[in-house]
């Protein structure tokens, strides 16, 4: 009996990991079908992204940071994987009415879908850093192997935010323009473009109430400074991350069988 139901899982999870394939597939085939460019889409618009800044912020007002392409860079991409991530997860349920209302269809891998699409353009963007890396005159470092970890962190951390936005959306049709501007303010209070080391000291403990910021640390930790990242404030993300994303879960899992009638 027990070796029937291993058999079970190990098939069930064979199955949702090849339909997950297949719908990343799907989603990019859609999204850049008929495309000039196609996926270099992707790799365009952060380093549009980090032309502008550089010019406005190392240019016209100077933030006198060392580094300063390699520290804007590992601020965009890390930002950039999250933000598209939960605009895009907002929608996921209400833009597939035709799989959320098929029989047997897992609709809770239609966020991690997304999640993990845009985690793929992150990994293709990541050699265009390591050139800027490069560039700056590192070499690596015994410190990148913890770059998988910060990576693993951050898509807890996004994936749990998404599935409680994609909830909201069914029944708040709202909420993709809420977080749209939720996002817009939250860029400018999390240094993806500027250096949190610099605030004075009560307003740089409020940082360590912003995930976003300790992971962002993480990435310069281990790419411009070359070091490892601090472990505490690491860790703390990775275990909130985790509860958050039970409860996220468990909030899509409870509304799930309310979708069809509100699609």
């Amino acid at each position: 009996m027990n070796r029937y139901r291993v058999r079970s899982v190990t098939r069930n999870w064979a199955h949702r990991r090849d339909l997950l394939r297949v719908l990343v597939a799907r989603d990019f085939k859609l999204r850049y079908k008929r495309s000039l460019f196609g996926i270099a889409w992707s790799l365009l618009v952060p380093l549009a992204q980090l032309a502008v800044m550089y010019v406005v912020f190392n240019r016209i007002v100077p933030l006198n940071i060392p580094h300063y392409t390699t520290f804007l860079f590992t601020g965009i991409l890390p930002w950039g994987w999250m933000q598209a991530s939960l605009m895009m997860s907002a929608v996921t349920v209400t833009d597939n009415r035709d799989l959320v209302k098929q029989v047997g269809f897992p609709v809770a891998m239609l966020p991690a879908v997304t999640v993990f699409s845009q985690l793929i353009h992150f990994l293709l963007a990541l050699p265009i850093l390591a050139v800027f890396l490069m560039s700056d005159g590192y070499r690596g470092s015994v410190s990148l192997s913890a770059l998988p970890l910060v990576i693993v962190i951050q898509f807890i951390l996004i994936l749990s935010l998404s599935y409680i936005v994609a909830t909201l959306q069914v029944r708040f049709r709202d909420t993709q323009y809420l977080l749209g501007i939720a996002l817009f303010l939250f860029f400018y209070l999390t240094p993806v473009f500027w250096d949190d080391t610099t605030l004075p000291e009560p307003y740089r403990s409020v940082m360590h109430f912003n995930p976003v910021s300790m992971v962002l640390g993480a990435y310069r930790a281990i790419l411009v400074h070359g070091r490892w990242p601090d472990p505490l404030p690491l860790l703390a993300v990775g275990a909130g991350s985790m509860a958050v994303l039970a409860v996220g879960y468990a909030m899509f899992t409870l509304a799930r069988h309310r979708f069809v009638e509100e699609l």
